[in-house]
């Protein structure tokens, strides 16, 4: 996915992203599970710790973000220039717009309109994970919406390139900043320890494998990113069941908790899309750009912000549960999303007087 004409070549969902929503559901009665039989076990697991950092954690976390970031050609950053209305939305969306419009939509809906129904000692936890969420901009399955959407693919490239190379520098002051402003704790020390553990690390390893793999040429490149394509995803699924095992109580005691979480992501899901949208019809970009700058906008980069929410506040907070959520729904939101993209095409490029 990491060269144009490996993007260029659209190809199906795979099993594991088609049915990610099921396979999510199915971890939460899993861990849940788990969790009620072998309490001892998971806490044992829980204790497997350096400097907050969870050991088994941390592994299953490497395992989702590095070939998820060996796609990523930081090259095709000098593509930014074929479109700037294009990336200066999506710069817009993903940096101004998002992360503040989700620190409000936790405000409203979790500190005030849900409070009486959550747990009153998680809701600066929630509201963290939702800001979590929401600072983290989508790497790789943009490339997967882009590609359903036929969305331009060196733009889907260089936005993702350009996104990530700005996250490694801006993602621990803004959160730092969201969370402040939210009347939040932060904790300077294990967030700058996540960044450089979940980002800045993994970038590095990353692109170091990434040029080794070159060397051998793209077919060889292409054949190594088939096989591990299914690691991230079976690494995400893994750690939710150590997640949900340890949250199982809380939701068993209150399961509208993952329906009242997803609200303000759906809202800011859509929100983001469609502002994205129009924006890039106001300035004249052509549909095929439109389309990934939208896409990219709505979804997240849900696996970092799973892992910064489990090091900085813990398997058992609510930060990690409102985190988990958005997997929950990333799918089928985002599958929602490029179908409107792909209907409204005829709207978007009809020329008025």
């Amino acid at each position: 996915m990491s060269a144009p004409c490996e993007i260029a070549r659209p190809r199906p969902m795979s099993v594991f992203e088609r049915y990610l929503t099921v396979w999510v559901f199915l971890c939460i009665v899993i861990g849940i599970t788990l969790g009620q039989f072998f309490p001892a076990a998971f806490q044992a697991i829980g204790r497997l710790e350096i400097a907050r950092v969870n050991l088994p954690v941390g592994l299953l976390i490497w395992i989702m973000i590095i070939p998820m970031l060996v796609k990523v050609d930081f090259g095709a950053l000098h593509e930014v220039r074929q479109h700037l209305r294009g990336i200066g939305v999506t710069l817009f969306i993903n940096w101004l717009v998002k992360p503040f419009s989700m620190a409000f939509l936790g405000w409203l809906f979790i500190r005030h309109l849900f409070a009486p129904l959550l747990p009153a000692d998680q809701i600066d936890s929630y509201i963290a994970g939702l800001i979590l969420l929401a600072a983290a901009p989508c790497t790789a399955m943009v490339f997967v919406w882009s590609r359903l959407a036929n969305g331009d693919p060196l733009f889907t490239l260089s936005q993702v390139a350009l996104n990530d190379s700005i996250m490694v520098i801006a993602f621990a002051p803004l959160v730092g900043l969201l969370l402040g402003i939210s009347a939040i704790t932060v904790p300077w020390a294990t967030l700058i320890t996540s960044v450089a553990l979940y980002i800045v690390i993994p970038v590095i390893l990353a692109q170091l494998w990434r040029k080794r793999l070159l060397a051998n040429g793209q077919a060889a490149f292409a054949a190594v990113m088939a096989k591990t394509g299914p690691w991230s995803i079976a690494a995400l699924l893994a750690t939710l069941v150590l997640l949900f095992a340890f949250q199982g109580e809380a939701i068993l005691r209150q399961p509208l908790i993952i329906a009242l979480l997803a609200a303000p992501i759906l809202i800011q899901v859509f929100f983001n899309a469609a502002l994205a949208y129009w924006l890039n019809r106001l300035l004249g970009e052509k549909h095929n750009i439109a389309c990934p700058s939208a896409l990219i906008g709505a979804s997240n980069f849900f696996e970092l912000a799973v892992a910064a929410a489990i090091s900085l506040f813990g398997f058992d907070s609510g930060a990690a549960l409102a985190t988990v959520v958005g997997v929950l729904i990333e799918v089928p939101v985002m599958l929602l999303v490029v179908r409107v993209v792909n209907a409204s095409r005829p709207w978007y490029e009809k020329r008025t007087g």
